[in-house]
């Protein structure tokens, strides 16, 4: 059984990446902002530890202690403190707490502490490839906890057990081959072959024998039998990537191929029955296509049976940093380091970011930095160009802590976020505690 602990961190940023570490740990983790909810968390499920910042919106940590202790005694409280409040901290472990943790918080030191107060079995995270100080790496894709990311995957989970046609719609990068062979797995087909194939990278010549195959001979360069997409899915699903890059003629050759159930390899008077379920993906505009004479209509609908949209990695916040953090477990993995995580700085900019790349782009920014790396977390330093001197960038904290220009950020920063505070302190490069600060001194409303 995974050791459960719950985190009670008014700082979003700070929340989420220890969440994301010690879920990496194999710990099951959950997180709340404010004392209340805390309460009323652990009240409806079962920890095992509570990791609690000693400054909270509503009441601080100490309260949350002395309430734990009356209501769960079982259940152990570590406290993370800033050095001001070491005083405070022990007067915390007089009144039952475990331990204490000073901020910035060391992860190892943590983990030990961790480990000290509660029984950690030897963590299990399934199939996984290991660093380099030899942690467990997860499944290199993860779903996300964001409305798009869950609504999405619902779709995903209500059409993969049918037949139908799936069209998968998303910018460059956004990971669709991944959703197809999600539906490829979760389907009554899942034992039989999953086949992909680029369309783009089809010369048109040989579309035909892409697809459907042909025989030794049938044309220069045929020097042996082969065997197309379509027959190597036989049983499965196949998957069509780009699918609007296709030419006119060769669009024709598919619908007909579709609609017969049959594919003919070149040069051969054989029809071979096909029996595959066909997912396409495009980042094209197909309507648009058809209204251009660019794509068939009628090939359209075949294949559009149910659509999902795949969301731009910037509609997805709160998978982002999920995300950034799967991908450098596996850049640990690839390159034999052991990076811990992202300094502050560098999370800020993250989340401004417009990621116009998607998820290609992170892990290959993420990749990049990694090798470049020489400390235990990742910084701006490290990160390439394209990121460090992007406009977001420029808010960063050294440019807020000018005190000629701060008043006018920070409203131009809510105005811009449509008085969000707590996007306004990402695009500010600052977290919310500082903003609420500011906001309160120069009597902003």
């Amino acid at each position: 059984m995974q050791p459960s602990i719950l985190i009670v961190e008014d700082d979003v940023t700070f929340s989420l990446m220890l969440k994301t570490w010690l879920g990496r740990k194999g710990f099951l983790v959950e997180s709340q902002t404010s004392v209340s909810d805390a309460q009323k968390c652990l009240d409806s499920r079962s920890f095992q530890l509570v990791l609690s910042d000693l400054r909270l919106p509503d009441r601080d940590g100490i309260e949350l202690l002395k309430w734990l202790k009356e209501t769960h005694p079982d259940v152990a409280l570590i406290m993370m403190t800033s050095y001001a409040d070491i005083h405070t901290a022990v007067q915390a472990i007089k009144l039952g707490a475990s331990d204490y943790i000073s901020k910035p918080v060391n992860p190892e030191e943590l983990l030990t502490k961790i480990k000290e107060t509660i029984k950690v079995p030897e963590l299990s995270t399934g199939k996984s490839t290991k660093t380099a100080a030899g942690n467990a790496v997860s499944n290199p894709y993860i779903e996300g906890v964001s409305q798009a990311a869950v609504s999405m995957y619902e779709h995903v989970r209500l059409v993969a057990p049918t037949d139908m046609s799936v069209l998968i719609t998303g910018s460059s990068g956004t990971g669709k081959e991944y959703v197809a062979r999600r539906i490829h797995e979760q389907s009554n087909r899942a034992n039989a072959p999953f086949v992909a194939v680029d369309c783009g990278a089809i010369p048109k010549d040989l579309a035909a024998s892409e697809f459907f195959g042909h025989v030794k001979g049938s044309f220069t360069g045929a020097i042996d039998n082969k065997v197309g997409a379509f027959v190597a899915a036989q049983g499965g699903t196949i998957f069509l990537d780009e699918i609007g890059n296709l030419t006119y003629e060769v669009q024709v050759q598919l619908l007909r191929a579709l609609q017969e159930r049959k594919v003919r390899p070149v040069g051969s008077n054989q029809e071979i029955t096909i029996n595959v379920r066909l997912v396409s993906a495009t980042n094209e505009n197909l309507r648009q296509a058809i209204e251009k004479g660019d794509f068939r209509e009628d090939l359209y609908h075949r294949i559009n049976e149910f659509t999902i949209r795949i969301p731009d990695l910037c509609e997805r916040q709160e998978d982002l940093m999920l995300f950034a953090n799967n991908f450098l477990d596996l850049a640990n993995a690839e390159l034999k380091k052991d990076i811990i995580g992202f300094d502050a700085e560098t999370i800020r900019l993250f989340q401004s970011y417009s990621w116009p790349g998607n998820l290609r782009q992170m892990k290959n920014v993420i990749r990049y930095a990694t090798l470049l790396a020489k400390g235990r977390f990742i910084t701006c330093a490290e990160l390439p160009d394209e990121l460090r001197e992007t406009p977001q960038a420029k808010h960063s904290v050294s440019q807020l802590r000018d005190g000629n220009h701060e008043i006018d950020l920070i409203r131009k920063a809510l105005q811009e976020c449509g008085n969000n505070k707590t996007k306004a302190a990402q695009m500010l490069g600052i977290d919310r505690k500082t903003l609420y600060n500011k906001l309160k001194l120069y009597q902003i409303e």
